[in-house]
């Protein structure tokens, strides 16, 4: 099949089972696309389907080649025939088989993705339990796939729709209902293109929320923000502290997760209950709990440093030269001023611009901390 091809066999796929199509409409849709004969079987070879003008086998069992696996396997003795396992995480749930005189090989990706549709269908005969879609979502965090496809396949069989990013966002709640605590924050995390993961970690209840676009990202943050005075409408009176990652695509959302549990920590330690901690907005913190290495207190100074030297690059202005010196005369104007062959007035405009720029207030310590060290490290590893 084509690319093209492929994709209109897979929206097929996915019509069929939203009108309640199981396994034996799916093993038709590739029968009639591939012009081949489709056998399906249960985990105990039981028949569960057959499709297709061309002969079947009644089992595909004693025609397996010693040690089959899921991945699309020849079948014994030269047989005219592939087979795929129909898998859903862990669990072996039977085999899709295909059979014909064409390039059978040709249509691993259909019969691939043919075999994950069913395996949906059958996960939800078997009753979808919430432990079954939790473990996806652990898999994910310890970084148990090896690529996006692994993980997606697995997703779709346990019935989970996954968005190309997320967001983690990591919670306590001091007292109160846990479950009326967890309900109000899934409900503030609601939307977006995809399901959100739950986990809980540590006495922390992370929630993994989709963010396809960035603008999904901010959206969380924002939700995240206002969550203390959501609950505080629902009655949920409890203090909450909480950390918010930064935006990461699917296989690297353990990072989001991680900065979202770093800016937990920060939070609670530096304002104690009922702060939500943004990570991105946390500056010099995350580097100073994780004891950075060189090359992570590298890439912080040069993110710190990033916007001013854009705006001087393009604006032919000194603003880096100028916060430079600021600090290095003990936040003394004049002093600053003669050095730079300025007014005083300038030297106050510029600040202001920095701390625009920066999205920094010169006048709060945690801020002048951030550009302090992203200063001090530059100077050293420049």
């Amino acid at each position: 099949m084509t690319a093209d091809e492929l994709v209109a066999f897979a929206e097929e796929l996915a019509r069929i089972a939203a009108a309640g199509g199981g396994a034996k409409a799916l093993a038709g849709h590739l029968a009639r696309s591939a012009s081949i004969g489709v056998l399906v079987e249960d985990a105990q070879w039981r028949h569960l389907a057959a499709a297709g003008g061309i002969d079947v086998p009644s089992s595909v069992q004693p025609l397996l080649l010693d040690g089959a696996t899921g991945d699309f396997q020849r079948l014994r003795n030269g047989y005219a025939g592939r087979t795929v396992a129909i898998v859903t995480g862990d669990a072996r749930l039977g085999r899709l088989s295909i059979f014909g005189e064409s390039e059978l090989d040709q249509l691993e990706h259909a019969a691939r993705l043919t075999a994950s549709a069913i395996a949906v269908e059958l996960a939800r005969e078997l009753g979808a339990q919430p432990g079954r879609r939790r473990t996806f979502w652990e898999r994910l965090a310890s970084q148990s796939y090896n690529d996006a496809v692994a993980a997606r396949d697995d997703a779709i069989a346990r019935g989970i729709a996954l968005a190309t990013h997320y967001v983690a966002v990591a919670l306590e709640a001091e007292t109160g209902d846990a479950s009326a605590f967890r309900a109000a924050v899934l409900e503030a995390f609601r939307g977006g293109e995809g399901d959100a993961g739950v986990l809980e970690r540590g006495g922390a209840l992370v929630v993994l929320v989709p963010a396809s676009r960035e603008v999904d990202a901010s959206n969380a943050r924002t939700a995240a923000a206002l969550l203390p005075r959501t609950l505080q409408k629902k009655q949920l009176e409890s203090p909450i502290t909480g950390g918010v990652g930064t935006r990461a695509p699917l296989l690297a959302s353990h990072r989001s997760l991680a900065e979202a549990e770093a800016a937990l920590a920060i939070a609670r330690r530096l304002d104690g209950p009922g702060r939500i901690g943004i990570y991105e907005d946390l500056g010099a913190y995350p580097l100073l709990l994780s004891g950075g290495d060189a090359g992570a207190m590298r890439d912080f100074a040069g993110r710190i440093l990033a916007p001013l030297r854009a705006y001087d690059e393009k604006h032919q202005t000194e603003l880096e030269r100028t916060l430079r010196l600021y600090f290095s005369v003990g936040e003394n104007v004049k002093t600053a001023a003669a050095e730079l062959s300025v007014h005083r007035h300038t030297v106050f405009y510029r600040l202001r611009q920095i701390g625009e720029i920066c999205g920094s207030k010169l006048d709060d310590p945690h801020d002048q901390l951030t550009l302090r060290m992203a200063i001090a490290i530059d100077a050293l590893t420049s």
